[in-house]
């Protein structure tokens, strides 16, 4: 039997039981099954030597963003619009068969836009290329999930299932649990808080479940026996998303109303052009990108190339500005002076520490190099050596 196989027959197993007090403890261990499975699904076969074949693309710029979506929902067409790369659109579904990257240059900024084939249901099992294209949207910073306004709401609890098979959590933080491996001293289990959903006994046996005899657990929230399982397996990527629903031309006005009330959803028509720079200014704030201006000592700011730092891409303090300029910077500043809005006031003498905001300007003071004892007839020592017969004997003076 097969792995696919596998975990249709624990799917099935699940749809069955009732889910109750008595059964918790089953449907936990049937859980952690599910995902180790899911886990060897993702993992190159045995005996395949080199990469396989996808379509990974250079990094460029200072954030990604994927599309995702069924074939035909105007992925393409947004691409098009948005960054003016020619990505052929037809009224046929799999017109796009590769990874079409494009540019988008905003506030200063040059975003990296994917354009990804239409992924169908299946796709986290391997059907029509659904692994390569989940496989690039994970190394985003940012998922847009275009869907069909005219076409039913199922379409994006789909998409969200594959995408959750494979190890993308859609705005999720990761979950407050502290776990670590050990050597020997059992299973600690440990909690800061009342817990509601999971218990000592549950923990062990997931944690047995996966050979797992000598650990550390720490709950520090409420989670649930989902949360364990991805601390556990410690290869979840949780990343933002936005949904996009195009084609709001077709539908009526109280669809539309509907739609955009919904949490982290936009409405667009690339057909008439509508609401394409809320759609823009919505990228950016989702992805906090942070843009630094320079100021040389005695000099105006250069407001022309700014340093665009982000969580996500190693943060955005003093320390992690330096080191983007360059890495030997940092043990030679001294203080850096911040005009912006993280300054209390103008300027403000900051350390390596402080975080930067969006649009401050920043002047870094540097160490000045120090001059052992003085110069001149103020030096305080020779550099003579210190002993009288170290020193070199002059020569005897002519007769």
């Amino acid at each position: 039997m097969g792995i696919i196989e596998k975990i249709k027959e624990i799917e099935a197993e699940m749809a069955r039981t009732q889910k109750n007090k008595a059964t918790e403890y089953h449907l936990g261990q049937l859980k952690a099954k599910i995902a180790k499975l899911r886990t060897q699904l993702l993992e190159p076969p045995k005996g395949s030597s080199g990469a396989g074949e996808g379509f990974e693309v250079t990094k460029f710029g200072h954030g990604r963003v994927a599309l995702i979506g069924f074939p035909s929902v105007g992925k393409s067409t947004l691409l098009t619009m948005l960054t003016g790369t020619h990505s052929e659109a037809a009224s046929y579904e799999f017109t796009t068969l590769t990874c079409i990257p494009g540019i988008i240059h905003y506030n200063d900024t040059k975003i990296q836009l994917l354009d990804l084939p239409g992924i169908i249901e299946g796709a986290s099992e391997g059907k029509g290329r659904g692994r390569q294209v989940i496989a690039v949207s994970k190394s985003s910073d940012l998922v847009l999930m275009v869907l069909d306004a005219s076409k039913s709401e199922g379409h994006r609890q789909i998409l969200t299932k594959e995408l959750e098979a494979v190890g993308l959590r859609l705005n999720k933080r990761p979950p407050q649990i502290y776990f670590k491996k050990k050597k020997t001293g059992g299973i600690s289990f440990n909690s800061t808080l009342p817990l509601t959903r999971v218990d000592e006994k549950l923990c062990y046996q997931i944690l047995h479940e996966y050979k797992i005899h000598n650990a550390e657990v720490l709950f520090r929230e409420d989670a649930t026996v989902d949360d364990l399982i991805d601390v556990i397996e410690g290869n979840r990527k949780y990343i933002r998303c936005i949904y996009v629903y195009n084609k709001i031309d077709v539908i009526g006005i109280d669809d539309v109303d509907r739609l955009v009330r919904q949490p982290n959803s936009i409405v667009i028509s690339c057909n008439l052009k509508l609401n394409l720079d809320r759609l823009l200014a919505r990228m950016w704030d989702e992805m906090g990108l942070v843009r630094v201006y320079t100021k040389p000592q005695g000099q105006q700011p250069d407001f022309g190339d700014p340093v665009v730092l982000s969580s996500d891409r190693g943060g955005c303090t003093v320390e992690d500005f330096c080191n983007h300029i360059h890495r030997s910077l940092v043990k030679d500043v001294k203080y850096v002076l911040v005009w912006g809005t993280s300054a209390r006031h103008y300027p403000q003498h900051c350390g390596l520490g402080h975080l930067l905001q969006d649009e401050d300007v920043v002047q870094i003071v540097k160490k000045k190099e120090k001059e052992d004892g003085g110069r001149g007839r103020f030096k305080s020592h020779s550099n003579a050596p210190s002993r009288i017969s170290d020193r070199e004997k002059k020569a005897p003076l002519k007769t």
